[in-house]
């Protein structure tokens, strides 16, 4: 018995990184789908002000993004973030993930600001209680400020048209 006991576990584990290598890490699930967007006293990146997040969430379908300016898949998602801006009539959010107010304007200011608001999350608090490990990360919330949809890594014109424009649309109804 004791022969087989390093077969079986020799098995075991390479069934678990077999199975493991198929799957995409973009499509974790996220335990705050259908949940209320977490409600905590964040600031304007803009002005400093001090305000709950899902005081202005409600009533209308918003998009959420998680960015940062030290972040490279960040920058070259910003100009599909843009097209959408541009394109679309869903509120754009950005939240500023754990970086300097100063690298981030440098960063509006070269790429653009798609975003209607922008909260200033220096600290990671806010993204804490979304479950950002990653940037960027985006949330589709509903008009009630439940979150609806999330992704993570950068939103590509297929994901935009195929999953997360139709999730848009439905929830503007």
């Amino acid at each position: 018995m004791n022969k087989f006991l390093p077969l079986t576990i020799f098995v075991v584990l390479a069934w678990f990184l077999y199975n493991g290598l198929g799957r995409d890490t973009k499509k974790i699930p996220s335990p705050l789908i259908g949940k209320t967007f977490p409600s905590l006293e964040v600031e304007d990146f803009q002005t400093g002000d001090k305000f709950t997040l899902p005081s202005r969430l409600k009533n209308k379908v918003s998009l959420v993004n998680v960015w940062a300016s030290w972040c490279v898949t960040c920058r070259a998602e910003h100009k599909m973030l843009n097209n959408i801006a541009q394109t679309s009539s869903v509120q754009m959010v950005g939240i500023n993930y754990k970086d300097s107010k100063k690298e981030g304007e440098r960063f509006l200011r070269t790429l653009g600001n798609p975003f209607d608001f922008i909260v200033f999350d220096d600290r990671g608090k806010l993204g804490l209680e979304l479950g950002v490990y990653a940037t960027p990360e985006t949330f589709v919330v509903d008009k009630k400020g439940v979150i609806r949809f999330k992704r993570i890594g950068d939103i590509t014109p297929s994901i935009w048209q195929q999953q997360i424009l139709p999730l848009i649309e439905q929830l503007q109804k």
